[in-house]
């Protein structure tokens, strides 16, 4: 295998609107992250990866763009980002850009040209975007937007539908279109160019639609219409191009987010031999619980049941091992908080369970991803009102499925809410316990999580117990260890439904992994009493055998 710099790395995910405020507006910016980088410094990550920072509406929280070359101005300027990404190189890190080149905004130039004529009269922007004729007066076929609704807008100007997988204000580009592919190389190199060290690709597998846009399956969920779109016939194609014109002269990490696809989907794309991507992200274990209606789709407020979590996440590791990368990550700005979500929030066991998670996850074969807070132990914030809601998918989601469609009455949605909206991802960073947990001396743009002044930075860099070093320490045992960064893995007991084990192997050496991910104490005999068995790393502060107490987690290694 062919060792690259970001097999080493663990990457650190900023929602720049939540990060840090640095001019109390109540929004994060630029020099609000760059206050931060010695605390980033001292956690030892080794790359940044800032959510999009361009000129948008935020109509979708920045993921619908209207100038890929300009700074959202609440977040800074220009100027301040290249002091930034100076800043980010001298402290010995990385940054990832997040390209968003599935859609752009509907304000975006291109769109506004393009919706003046079909046949190119007036802009030669006209076929940047999938536009399609009425078909008896309606809707092109039946697909339905993430966001609730069709996936189709009408444009008088035109007399046609553009296609928006997501809100109407996040129009499809139409990459069977050599000037949009051209366009986006560009936009690329702008920032290659600048110094950036890689890009996050959004829904990256859905660019290339099917050919003749065919219906989907009733009912016209949007999971259905996703996997319709997704992995399409000329991705391949695409990707490949997006190598050989642009990624393959930079020496930079490419991961794509590819919903739907499925490991062997990800080998074609990401294979060490292939010339694509480094890796995707994938979504099969955040999925594992959604709710059994597919009309509710992810909304639930159920229990992951272990057993369907170890099927995915070993399936993944198994089918890329020596053949892909895999991307590791618990929760992002799409995911709730992960202790909340995998194990438990609950005062008593918050701590343990978190360390647990980090364990469980950063032992794996992969690049892991740490979402801001994750390292703190942040968890879900509890909402029971639809007005204390900023996200679009929740706040859509209450009004079709509740009131339109009638499928569940609005307390159970509520708590479907608490359980899965991304909401609980993008609360402020909770950096002390002064006003507003130190993000800002002004009123947030959202609402801080009440627990912030028992869940902050400053305490836990203050508490040599806390979650934080705790990853700091996994962070390190990554960076040191081969067995950690390149062995392979073998599952133990997949059925157990109260304990996740696995082995790694490489070389002359075996990693011993063990996470109870209950309150429960249990016993189990993996061979850890083995003379040769050195424990390296514990969320407690002694080693009872095979007992396992409360989410206890350790990491064993052996000679063979």
């Amino acid at each position: 295998m062919a060792h690259k710099w970001w097999q080493n790395a663990v990457i650190y995910q900023i929602y720049p609107m939540s990060f840090q405020d640095s001019n109390n507006d109540g929004i994060g910016d630029l020099p609000g992250i760059e206050q931060r980088l010695p605390y980033l410094k001292k956690l030892g990550v080794d790359v940044l990866w800032l959510n999009p920072i361009y000129k948008s509406p935020n109509k979708d929280n920045g993921y619908d763009i209207s100038d890929y070359e300009q700074i959202q101005p609440v977040y800074g300027s220009m100027a301040e980002f290249d002091k930034l990404l100076s800043q980010i190189h001298k402290h010995g890190m990385k940054l990832l850009m997040d390209l968003v080149v599935n859609h752009t905004s509907d304000q975006h130039r291109w769109f506004q040209e393009s919706k003046r004529s079909k046949d190119g009269k007036y802009s030669d922007y006209s076929d940047y975007y999938i536009w399609r004729d009425p078909v008896d007066g309606h809707e092109p076929n039946n697909w339905h937007a993430a966001f609730g609704g069709s996936a189709w807008t009408f444009v008088p100007e035109r007399g046609q539908y553009y296609l928006h997988l997501f809100a109407p204000g996040q129009p499809d580009l139409n990459w069977e279109n050599p000037a949009v592919r051209e366009s986006v190389w560009n936009i690329m190199r702008f920032w290659l160019d600048k110094g950036v060290d890689g890009f996050r690709m959004d829904v990256i597998n859905l660019i290339s639609k099917p050919a003749g846009l065919p219906d989907a399956p009733e009912p016209a969920t949007y999971g259905l219409t996703e996997a319709l779109v997704a992995d399409g016939p000329k991705l391949d194609d695409y990707l490949r191009e997006m190598n050989d014109k642009v990624l393959s002269h930079y020496d930079i990490m490419t991961v794509g987010e590819m919903p739907s696809s499925k490991p062997e989907d990800a080998i074609n794309y990401t294979g060490l031999d292939k010339h694509e991507l480094n890796m995707v992200f994938q979504f099969e274990h955040v999925t594992v619980a959604a709710n059994p209606d597919p009309r509710l789709g992810k909304w639930n407020d159920q229990p992951v049941e272990l057993p369907q979590l170890k099927r995915a996440l070993s399936r993944w590791q198994k089918a890329l091992d020596g053949r892909g990368w895999n991307s590791l990550y618990w929760n992002n700005h799409d995911q709730p908080r992960a202790v909340s979500r995998f194990a438990t929030d609950d005062p008593k066991y918050r701590v343990r369970a978190a360390k647990m998670l980090g364990t469980t996850l950063h032992m794996m074969q992969g690049t892991p991803f740490v979402y801001e807070g994750e390292e703190l132990g942040m968890t879900n914030v509890h909402y029971t009102r639809l007005d204390q809601y900023e996200d679009l998918e929740a706040i859509n989601s209450y009004h079709e499925l509740v009131d339109e469609q009638k499928v569940v009455d609005g307390q159970t949605m509520l708590k479907y809410l608490a359980h899965m909206s991304r909401d609980n991802a993008r609360t402020p960073m909770q950096w002390d316990t002064s006003k507003n947990a130190g993000f800002s001396k002004v009123q947030p743009w959202f609402a801080v999580n009440p627990n912030y002044p028992e869940i902050n930075a400053e305490k836990a860099v203050d508490d040599s117990q806390s979650v934080f070093y705790h990853y700091q320490k996994l962070i390190q045992l990554r960076h040191d260890s081969d067995l950690v960064k390149f062995g392979n893995y073998d599952e133990i007991d997949p059925e157990d439904t109260d304990v996740f084990a696995y082995r790694r192997h490489y070389q002359d050496q075996t990693l011993l992994v063990i996470s109870n991910f209950t309150d429960q104490t249990v016993t189990r005999d993996y061979d850890q009493g083995h003379p040769t068995a050195k424990l390296i790393l514990s969320n407690y502060d002694d080693d009872l055998g095979t007992e396992l107490r409360p989410y206890e987690s350790k990491v064993y290694v052996f000679k063979e």
